[in-house]
C-alpha cells in the first residue's frame, strides 16, 4: 500500500510540474523550461485522445482563425492557436485538419478545394474587367460551416455586381453533387456571361461544367492562390460566419440550413451594402431601386 502511494504521489508532483509549464513565456523558450522542471517536453504537447470531438472543438478555433487571417498556413494558424488556447497545437494536427475542412492558405494553394489532376483548368479571364451590369459576372466557392458536434459545407453562387446570393446549398460532404444543384438553381433563373471558380475538382468536373459550356458560358479560373480573383464571396463567407453561423452555434444541419436560408434572405432583400450605394443586392440585382 505505502509503495502504491509513493507512485501516485511521484504522479501527481510530475503532472504539478508539467501544468507549470507557461507556453507563452516571453523569454524562457518550452524546452527550456521542461529542462528545469525536470519533465520530458513531449508529455506537455498536446496530445489528441481520440475523441472526435476534440478534432470538432479544434476545427472551430482553427475556422475562426483562418476567417481572419486566410493567408496563415498550418504553421502559423497551430502558433496562433497555441497561444490563445495556452496548450501546445501541433502543426502536423492542424495540417490534417485544414485538409479536412478543405481549407489551405491563400498564397500557396487554392482555398477550398483541391484540383483534380485529370480535369481541365480554364484561365482566369477577369483581371483589370470593370464589373458594371447584373448577370456579367457569377461566380461560386465553399466555405466549412462549424456545428455542435460536427461540420458541414455551404456552396454559394453570387453575382458580382449586386453582391445577390442567386443560389446555394449546404452539405455534410464536399462531393460535387451540391455544387452542380446550386449551379442549376442558379441557371433557372438566368445565364450569365462569364462564371467564375476557383480550381477545385467539384468545379473542374464534367458534371458541373456542363451546363455551363452548353449554355455558352466563359469558364473562369482563378489564378493559383490569387486570394483577389474571387473577393466577392470571400467576402461574403465573412459576412455569413461573423453575422450569423459564429452568433447562432447551430447544433444541427437542419438547424444551419433554416438559419442559413432566414440569413440570405435578409443579406439579400435587407441587408444594406456601402458599395452599393447603401442599397439591398436584390434592388440592384432586380432593378428595385427607385
Amino acid at each position: 500500500m505505502k509503495t502504491t502511494g509513493s507512485k501516485k504521489n511521484l504522479s501527481s508532483s510530475a503532472d504539478r510540474r508539467r501544468e507549470a509549464v507557461d507556453f507563452n513565456h516571453p523569454t524562457i523558450s518550452v524546452k527550456r523550461q521542461c529542462e528545469l522542471l525536470g519533465v520530458n517536453r513531449s508529455t506537455v504537447y498536446y496530445k489528441p485522445k481520440g475523441d472526435s470531438s476534440e478534432d470538432t472543438d479544434l476545427m472551430r478555433y482553427i475556422d475562426q482563425e483562418y476567417t481572419d487571417m486566410p493567408f496563415y498556413g498550418s504553421r502559423k494558424i497551430a502558433k496562433a492557436l497555441t497561444r490563445k488556447l495556452g496548450v501546445l497545437i501541433g502543426r502536423k494536427r492542424v495540417r490534417r485538419l485544414m485538409d479536412l475542412m478543405g481549407i489551405q492558405a491563400i498564397y500557396s494553394k487554392p482555398r477550398t478545394t483541391i484540383p483534380h489532376p485529370a480535369h481541365k483548368k480554364y484561365p482566369y479571364l477577369l483581371r483589370d474587367v470593370e464589373i458594371n451590369r447584373v448577370g456579367q459576372v457569377w461566380s461560386t466557392d465553399i466555405t466549412y460551416i462549424r456545428l455542435e458536434h460536427g461540420f458541414a459545407y455551404l456552396v454559394a453562387v453570387i453575382d458580382w455586381h449586386s453582391r445577390y446570393v442567386i443560389s446555394w446549398r449546404l452539405s455534410n460532404t464536399m462531393e460535387a453533387s451540391f455544387c452542380v444543384e446550386a449551379l442549376q438553381a442558379a441557371l433557372a433563373t438566368g445565364t450569365p456571361e462569364v462564371f467564375n471558380t476557383d480550381q477545385g475538382c467539384q468545379f473542374t468536373s464534367q458534371e458541373f461544367l456542363a451546363p455551363l459550356i452548353e449554355r455558352h458560358v466563359s469558364i473562369s479560373m482563378d489564378g493559383r492562390g490569387r486570394y483577389l480573383d474571387n473577393i466577392f464571396v470571400e467576402r461574403l463567407w465573412r459576412s455569413v460566419k461573423y453575422e450569423n453561423v459564429y452568433l447562432k452555434g447551430y447544433q444541427t444541419m437542419d438547424e444551419a440550413r433554416a438559419g442559413l436560408a432566414e440569413y440570405f434572405k435578409v443579406y439579400n432583400e435587407r441587408r444594406l451594402h456601402e458599395s452599393l450605394g447603401y442599397l439591398t443586392p436584390q434592388e440592384v440585382h432586380y432593378a428595385l431601386a427607385a
